[in-house]
């Protein structure tokens, strides 16, 4: 574990590391303090397209912990980034909270539910028959389809598994025929843009997370370092189902500030 605090940059994932809904976990405190006393470079990289990065810095002040604002990269403002390199100016219909709604609306992507140029679909407490079937019509009409992230599960509070993106995209994707397009990890241009935001070196660099099919297997496909934490969705039996491995595994990111 020595090798792993030694890092100079953490690429850490937010729910089932830092909480579980509005519960902080255990020696997340102590992970925030020793980060900012060791000078360490950290960006949270969280696949949630529900919240803006503001948002996320004042849930984390009301939990306790002092983060700045900019030390948090979203998958909405991924996708809003990626949109609006391939199509500039263009529209969408989106299933979505504020979040993903405001990194659209910032780069310039306008709402539209009469012929957009994409479908996009995030997380959202709004989820419902209307929105599948308008979005099912869209597509059928040309539309593409876009996913915030590629999570099938997250955590809740309590250790509740809730249904995320790709639970909520899979009924669009199964009456159109087409399949998403899903930003987030472990697209690797969320990932290239972690790094360049972090500004650390891939071999001073690690990436934390729960779950194996994105933060993990995120970090080994850029060949960064990879930290499980079993705080998450993720327990040993799950991990050792997967055909590759994380650098390491740890009960909880309070580990790597005991090491």
């Amino acid at each position: 574990m020595t090798e792993a605090s030694n890092k100079q940059g953490f690429l850490c994932d937010m729910d089932g590391v830092i909480y579980h809904g509005n519960q902080l976990l255990p020696g997340v405190p102590e992970f925030i303090d020793w980060l900012n006393r060791e000078n360490k470079q950290f960006l949270f990289l969280t696949n949630s397209s529900e919240r803006s990065p503001r948002e996320l810095q004042q849930k984390l002040s009301r939990l306790g912990l002092d983060v700045p604002e900019d030390r948090f990269y979203t998958s909405a403002l991924a996708t809003a980034a990626f949109l609006s390199a391939q199509s500039p100016k263009c529209s969408a219909y989106v299933i979505g909270q504020p979040g993903l709604l405001n990194a659209l609306y910032e780069k310039g992507i306008t709402m539209n539910d009469v012929n957009p140029d994409f479908v996009v679909v995030g997380e959202t407490r709004d989820y419902n028959y209307e929105s599948i079937n308008k979005a099912v019509q869209l597509i059928k009409k040309g539309a593409r389809l876009i996913g915030t992230n590629y999570d099938l599960t997250g955590p809740g509070e309590g250790g509740v598994i809730t249904p995320a993106c790709r639970a909520l995209v899979a009924p669009i994707e199964m009456v159109t025929g087409r399949t998403a397009y899903y930003m987030g990890k472990p697209n690797p241009l969320m990932m290239r843009t972690g790094l360049k935001l972090l500004g650390t070196k891939i071999e001073e660099t690690a990436i934390i997370g729960d779950r194996m099919d994105t933060d993990i297997i995120s970090g080994v496909e850029a060949e960064i370092e990879t930290i499980l934490v079993l705080s998450g969705v993720t327990t040993l039996d799950i991990a050792a189902q997967y055909p590759y491995r994380p650098t390491y595994i740890l009960k909880g990111v309070g580990d790597l500030v005991k090491s």
